[in-house]
């Protein structure tokens, strides 16, 4: 079992996934329990989460998000969407624009970290038709899709990616 540390630095976007593996249930499980545990304003997890292992469907996302293959590939994606009207009782505005975006991103890198230690890799996609999305899947009108994460084994491991240096993206007051 990994530490946090290695957990996040084994964090790499996959575009290869084998296709003759399945997400195990128990994982999947277990990733959405994690998902389900990030921190949201008011805890009141404002995002709706759908699990999509459908192939039909998986090939509707892909043409949602411009043909990137390995969308169709991936034998689960999971799409996370905020749930405007529910931050929006507790917060207003404030809520509906920012607190129920920052929710849904939040649970989505909490399952993606939970990929990572579940020993299955996964690629966060953001480009994509919002309203094809919605369309694919049947999406309630006042839910709004920010992120999906294609997720599965890899069948290659990409080469480590440089980060920016601290200095650069951090300023000590």
């Amino acid at each position: 079992m990994w530490d946090f540390f290695e957990t996040v630095r084994h964090r790499h976007s996959v575009r290869k996934f084998r296709t003759d593996l399945p997400v195990e249930v128990e994982k999947l499980h277990a990733i959405l329990e994690m998902a389900c545990a990030a921190p949201s304003a008011g805890d009141l997890q404002s995002y709706h989460i759908y699990a999509v292992q459908d192939a039909v469907r998986r090939e509707q996302l892909n043409a949602a998000a411009n043909n990137q293959p390995f969308i169709a590939e991936a034998p689960l994606s999971l799409v996370f969407c905020s749930d405007r009207l529910r931050a929006g009782h507790k917060y207003g505005e404030r809520g509906e624009t920012l607190y129920a975006l920052q929710d849904a991103t939040i649970a989505a890198a909490y399952a993606q970290l939970a990929i990572v230690a579940a020993g299955l890799g996964s690629t966060w996609v953001g480009h994509f038709n919002e309203e094809k999305v919605k369309e694919s899947l049947g999406i309630a009108a006042e839910l709004t899709p920010v992120a999906i994460l294609c997720v599965g084994y890899p069948a290659e491991l990409p080469e480590e990616t440089p980060r920016r240096h601290l200095d650069e993206v951090v300023t000590k007051l």
